[in-house]
């Protein structure tokens, strides 16, 4: 046998050249989920309805992938140089896409759909370009077998560890737009080393490194600059100025301070304003607080800015106020930032608090205490993570933990605007055996707003309130429970989690509000 003949390709050892672009899957494949998940993420915060929208971007990513696999075949001649390119644009566009939907969103709003799907194109088919690319580049010295088992194993554990690391460790260390550049910036990494691997074979080098300095200049400097950036989309979102932002698993948080004193905004929804905050608070918890005689043992579900827990407080009978909130950037933002906690007469450091961060509809399946009180105040039902804290199922779990001559209070949107919203959440409260007491107050920041009592015995009216309330009184406080004919109940379907109607039902009434 010829000693000199080349070894076939399966029985050589791996070539560098060969393990340079296994490695390029494995980035191009994190840096294509990134932008996917970006642009998902982004969409549920902004739009709402977290399902639909990680569904119908997903399912215009993976068509995309689809159409660039497919124009692959239209590539024939300079390969690496196709790639090459195809990288820069990648890392361009995907990497500079979360922070041109803020901007979108803050400066466009009305062309901020279009953006979002076009950008979700664009990255997308230029991802579906790559992968063919390389198996076809490396097909020139592996055989057909190994090549497709080695380039989709290290394109499935590129996704792999950014699908976790996104959530855990990208989004709560660096933002959004940070994630996105520094993603960006690993693209064109990618292309700076198919420049040096083919440099050989690339005609007009010098042009191609040109386009590699400046993509990761352009992208360097994005990086460098995304407070910047984001302050300039935020500012203009949110016309305050800001005091406090942050990513955290769960949601934006921003703090703005202006006319009307600070306000709190999760995933850019209002949830209080300094100025009228009182009148939500008061409202939400002096009805039940008061009514139930002498409380003891409270619980807050949600509520993670302590306002409500700071109204609890001016009870002398309760002894443990349980607060329990998903997201812990939120109770340590107003445990610890000294303007926040004031408003909330640093509450959250009573000895008599104790916080639980998790989630509430798990904290409930526990075995547990009975209490009192449960003052529940979540976010409005936008997407179905919220939903589920209003169905028959979470209600049935709530009434287990409530004792025999306890109160828990929901707050429960607007009875006028979301007319069908708000009694959909008494039909359910009733479908587990609860009697619903439905009410509602004007908050100038909000409107009307609505509240539900849920109790094994019928509601009655306190005789007393605690001294130095700003907005109730015994003689005023009935009236809140008399409904105008505008916001009278309508006959409405329960919410299940296996339906979610009222996140549907919500998106629609609140929409016709928006569009007009």
């Amino acid at each position: 046998m010829d000693s000199s003949a080349p070894l076939p390709a399966r029985a050589r050892g791996p070539q560098p050249v060969e393990i340079a672009l296994l490695a390029s899957v494995f980035v191009v494949a994190a840096c294509g989920l990134v932008y996917e998940l970006s642009a998902a993420a982004l969409s549920s915060y902004l739009l709402g309805d977290s399902v639909l929208q990680f569904s119908t971007i997903i399912g215009t990513y993976l068509f995309a992938m689809g159409l660039g696999s497919w124009l692959s075949r239209y590539l024939d001649r300079q390969l690496p140089a196709h790639f090459l390119r195809i990288e820069l644009m990648v890392a361009l566009v995907g990497g500079s896409l979360p922070a041109l939907l803020f901007l979108a969103n803050a400066y466009l709003p009305g062309a901020f759909r279009l953006l979002l799907y076009g950008l979700v194109l664009a990255v997308g088919t230029l991802v579906g370009l790559e992968i063919p690319l390389v198996m076809r580049i490396l097909r020139r010295d592996v055989v057909l077998k190994e090549l497709v088992s080695q380039v989709l194993t290290f394109d499935y554990l590129g996704a792999l560890a950014v699908s976790i690391a996104f959530p855990l460790l990208l989004v709560p260390q660096l933002g959004m737009i940070r994630t996105g550049l520094l993603f960006g910036l690993m693209n064109a990494a990618v292309a700076v080393w198919a420049l040096w691997l083919f440099r050989h074979e690339l005609r007009r080098l010098g042009a191609h490194a040109l386009a590699c300095g400046l993509t990761l200049a352009v992208l360097g400097a994005g990086f460098v600059f995304a407070n910047q950036i984001t302050s300039v989309a935020e500012d203009k979102f949110y016309q305050d100025k800001i005091v406090f932002s942050a990513t955290s698993p769960y949601q934006r948080i921003v703090v703005t301070r202006g006319l009307l004193g600070h306000r709190l905004f999760l995933n850019g929804n209002l949830q209080f304003a300094e100025r009228d905050e009182y009148r939500y608070h008061e409202a939400l918890v002096h009805p039940v607080m008061a009514a139930q005689g002498a409380p003891k043992k409270v619980a807050v579900l949600g509520g993670g800015d302590g306002m409500a827990v700071r109204e609890i407080l001016k009870y002398p009978s309760v002894e443990e106020v349980t607060l329990v909130e998903l997201d812990p950037n939120m109770t340590k933002l107003f445990t610890e930032h000294e303007t926040l906690a004031a408003l909330n007469g640093h509450s959250l450091s009573s000895p008599k608090v104790k916080i639980v961060n998790t989630d509430a509809f798990q904290w409930l399946q526990q075995p547990g205490d009975m209490f009192d009180v449960i003052v529940v105040d979540f976010p409005d039902p936008t997407n179905f993570a919220l939903g589920k804290l209003y169905t028959n199922s979470f209600y049935a779990l709530l009434d287990k933990r409530l004792s025999a001559s306890g109160y828990a209070v929901i707050q429960t949107t607007s009875p006028l605007i979301a007319r069908k919203s708000f009694w959909t959440v008494a039909t359910t409260i009733e479908s587990v055996g609860l009697t619903a007491t439905p009410y509602h107050v004007h908050v100038p920041s909000f409107g009307e707003w609505g509240y539900i009592i849920a109790s094994r015995r019928p509601y009655r009216f306190p005789d007393t309130l605690p001294p130095g309330l700003r907005f109730l009184s015994p003689q005023t406080l009935p009236l809140m429970f008399d409904f105008p004919l505008d916001m009278a109940r309508v006959p409405t379907e329960v919410n299940r989690l296996s339906n979610q109607v009222l996140v549907t039902t919500y998106e629609q009434e609140w929409g016709r509000v928006v569009a007009h």
